[in-house]
């Protein structure tokens, strides 16, 4: 069975951290919660934000970039 239960802001960073081994702390997700817009999407709870394993999922890999075979396919900075 699939857990489906949303997870709260310390499960969430260590979901990220140890399903796709991008370094993620719950002061992280916090900030990005309350000063930007480029965080996972949450749904709050009372006063408790919940994270959905899907939002995390889809959050997460677009951080990824492309996969490249050497350093010299980089996209470049304009």
């Amino acid at each position: 069975m699939i857990d489906e239960r949303p997870l709260r802001r310390t499960e969430a960073a260590e979901y990220i951290t140890a399903k796709f081994g991008i370094p993620c702390s719950p002061k992280t997700l916090a900030k990005l919660a309350c000063v930007s817009s480029e965080g996972p999407p949450f749904r709050k709870a009372g006063r408790f934000p919940l994270y959905s394993r899907q939002g995390l999922d889809e959050w997460a890999l677009a951080k990824f970039g492309p996969e490249i075979r050497n350093t010299a396919e980089i996209p470049q900075a304009a």
